[in-house]
């Protein structure tokens, strides 16, 4: 009875994720089943219908939420302008002149991609990594994985992913503080596919011959010229950031990031000529309003959890030691592998990891565990089959999806690895 009675919290909280797994597995959508999960875990928990109703609407009347949704919104209008523009483009174009070397062409374009967080981006540079190994002997698969791969190397170090943004918002901490802890990922993750796709004797170009790109073509007043919005961007959000914590630390860092992310649309508009038309049109996508609805579920889902103090239910019933080990590493990677999308486990599961570090007063460790969890999502979305950006590629290149998959399995893991070892030496 004793063993029922200090699981049932648990088994409680794994049906409520349960239930968003089954409903993003059925295309239910992400934010329907994250508000489906979050209400069934309010109801098993005690709360009445009323009160989960009137914790819905207050959690959307916070302004944190607000902040964190004209953040969203205006890095997905940026990228969307960038890529409509043919601004991304250009620049890529603008830069190509100072890539020589075989392995620098094939990682510079994905890598360059993978600046701006857009869904599927993968599949928008591969066009340009099979334009650039043209005259290499490398397979399908190989362009695959090197494309895949180099296209997320800065998901656990890049101030503008939405995942990174919504994890310190729901932490309440700086995104410098918590970039201060991950970006030696960024590194490992350069370092880990270098290893495993392009070191000596794994890749081998064999160029034929013929003009090779880079070296010919150089305007560095070109490469400004279209990088000017993106530069405003990433340098802004940081500078204001920094800005607002020394010299105003009572105002959100979001409105820094929100002012950098207006100006490079400021910027972006007037260099294309862009008009209220195109605005219309991306106002009217549904990609961008289903992100805002994810975001929406989210902060519903977080305080649904907390009215309900699931937190307290499961810190009483189990050691500290299997809650965090299921918090931090268990149920970020299974979010992260069903839905491949960070925002997907940040949401989902860091609710439950800050709650429970609070209630064992261990806030002083919160940013070392939210880097394990975020590296153990990570990995489970990287590793993730259905990956939109590992599928459209595959697709893209006609490879058979699955023996493609069996080749990023191991590196995953090695930066899943990382991840632990990383957070072993920030408890030091």
């Amino acid at each position: 009875m004793d063993f029922f009675a200090s699981t049932l919290p648990f088994l409680k909280v794994f049906a409520a994720f349960a239930i968003i797994l089954a409903g993003i597995k059925n295309r239910l959508g992400l934010a329907r089943s994250i508000f489906l999960g979050g209400w069934f875990l309010g109801l098993i928990f005690g709360l009445s219908l009323l009160d989960c109703l009137v914790t819905s609407g207050r959690a959307l009347l916070e302004s944190r939420f607000h902040l964190l949704l004209a953040v969203v919104s205006s890095i997905l209008l940026l990228s969307d302008a960038l890529e409509k523009s043919g601004q991304s483009t250009r620049l890529m174009a603008a830069l190509s002149g100072y890539l020589v070397g075989s392995r620098l062409r094939l990682v510079f374009f994905p890598a360059l991609i993978g600046l701006l967080p857009m869904p599927g981006g993968a599949v928008f540079s591969a066009p340009m990594v099979k334009a650039v190994s043209s005259r290499m002997k490398l397979g399908q698969e190989e362009r695959v994985v090197i494309n895949y791969w180099y296209r997320h190397v800065w998901e656990v170090g890049w101030p503008l992913y939405p995942g990174i943004i919504l994890t310190v918002a729901l932490a309440g901490i700086p995104v410098t503080a918590f970039l201060a802890k991950s970006w030696p990922g960024v590194v490992v993750m350069f370092a880990i596919g270098w290893f495993f796709f392009l070191r000596p004797g794994v890749f081998d170009p064999g160029e034929e011959g013929g003009p090779k790109p880079g070296g010919s073509d150089r305007d560095g007043r070109r490469v400004v010229r279209e990088g000017l919005p993106l530069f405003i961007a990433i340098a802004g959000a940081i500078a204001m950031e920094t800005l607002i914590s020394h010299l105003a630390p009572s105002i959100p860092f979001e409105f820094g990031v929100i002012a950098a992310l207006l100006a490079a649309i400021v910027c972006i508009v007037a260099q294309n000529r862009l008009g209220w038309a195109y605005f219309r049109e991306v106002l009217r996508k549904k990609s961008m309003w289903g992100m805002l609805l994810v975001i929406a579920a989210i902060f519903v889902f977080k305080d649904l959890m907390q009215a309900a103090e699931v937190v307290t239910a499961i810190s009483a019933a189990a050691g500290s030691g299997i809650a965090l080990f299921a918090a931090a590493v268990f149920l970020p990677f299974l979010v992260g592998a069903v839905a491949g999308v960070n925002v997907a486990f940040v949401g989902a599961t860091f609710p439950l990891l800050i709650g429970l570090l609070q209630s064992l007063e261990m806030e002083a460790q919160i940013l070392p565990y939210l880097v394990l969890g975020y590296f153990s999502g990570t990995t489970g979305v990287l590793v993730s089959p259905i990956h939109i950006c590992f599928v459209l590629t595959c697709d893209y290149f006609g490879t058979d999806l699955f023996r493609t998959w069996r080749r990023i399995v191991i590196p995953c893991l090695c930066f899943g690895a990382f991840g632990g070892a990383l957070f072993w030496l920030h408890l030091q």
